[in-house]
């Protein structure tokens, strides 16, 4: 079971050209496109009349026209034409889902109605950044993701030629974990650290540097701020704070219980008197997010190896417990109410 409730991320505006898009989510079958005021549409993935997926259709005059025998649908889920077939019966129609657009995300509630907007991600629209993103595909359950985005401890081993730095820093790093609702929030400080590859890359530092990690968990997403500042230059307490700054937008949708969609983002500052990063910085988080998902695959397909096998915690794990224990809930309650 997933929690249904929820604003998921589908995918992102720049996805949506002159072909349907295709996406399980959340085990539903889904064919995204634009509708004829340039809205976003998304449909149940099979045609009313012979259950062919509409995604193998064509997109015309802002709807879908099933690639099998043509019965053209509007973004409503009605169908509007049958060729060689004047009378279109009342159950030619196929379900709807509801989706929103904000910051460049689309989001879709497949839940009972929707409830108020999707998140805001304000990084996408502010201006001291510049952002860029993509998704990655991932061939195990999403909350082992969760896992690893909530417990950065790990970047030290994993992530040693972009992100990293010291390991011991990172694993003794002073961490703050609480909670809130279904919010989850991690912060870690690591004073007069080495800066790691991607750092030094995208900003001219002096030498040492104070870093921060700053982790919000959602239900359906995260949001990651992260960055440094030379050390003992400015109060990493300070929400003004200058330096360096990455702050990461993480859209973790499950396709099925084994399989997930991971959209991302991330958006950075530039110095002043520094080339433009953007790109330097998207190319080391993307090499960043694929040695994760190695992790993260070869972690699922030995739990299989040893089924039942149990595993311990350690200090590092109290964020992603918290996450797991919110999820639990929002399951428990949906089979309460079934």
């Amino acid at each position: 079971m997933f929690p249904l409730n929820q604003w998921y991320v589908a995918g992102f505006i720049w996805e949506l050209q002159d072909k349907p898009l295709a996406r399980t989510l959340l085990n539903h079958p889904v064919v995204m496109f634009r509708g004829p005021d340039g809205g976003v549409a998304a449909l149940e993935d099979r045609c009313c009349h012979r259950s062919v997926p509409l995604s193998c259709g064509m997109l015309e005059g802002g709807g879908i026209r099933c690639g099998y025998h043509g019965l053209l649908y509007a973004p409503s889920g009605q169908c509007i034409e049958i060729p060689g077939q004047l009378k279109i019966p009342g159950k030619a129609c196929v379900k709807p889902y509801q989706v929103a657009v904000r910051n460049q995300i689309i989001w879709i509630w497949l839940g009972q109605d929707a409830a108020g907007e999707p998140p805001e991600i304000a990084a996408h629209d502010n201006p001291h950044y510049r952002y860029k993103g993509g998704a990655f595909h991932y061939q195990a359950p999403y909350q082992l993701i969760h896992d690893n985005l909530l417990d950065l401890s790990h970047v030290g081993y994993v992530h040693t030629r972009t992100i990293g730095g010291n390991a011991k820093t990172h694993m003794e790093a002073p961490t703050q974990v609480s909670s809130d609702g279904h919010h989850v929030r991690v912060v870690r400080r690591m004073p007069a650290s080495q800066p790691p590859a991607t750092y030094s890359a995208a900003w001219p530092f002096k030498g040492l540097i104070d870093r921060w990690q700053e982790i919000d968990f959602h239900v359906s997403h995260l949001n990651i701020f992260t960055g440094a500042v030379d050390a003992g230059t400015e109060s990493l307490d300070d929400p003004q704070r200058g330096g360096f700054h990455m702050r990461g937008f993480h859209g973790i949708t499950p396709e099925t219980e084994t399989t997930t969609h991971y959209f991302w983002t991330m958006a950075c500052s530039t110095h002043p008197d520094a080339p433009d990063n953007l790109e330097t910085v998207y190319q080391q988080t993307a090499a960043t997010f694929e040695e994760d998902r190695v992790i993260i695959e070869s972690q699922y397909r030995n739990m299989r190896q040893f089924p039942g096998a149990g595993m311990i915690d350690i200090h590092v794990d109290a964020g992603a417990n918290r996450a797991r224990r919110i999820i639990d809930a929002l399951n428990a309650q949906a089979q309460q109410a079934a």
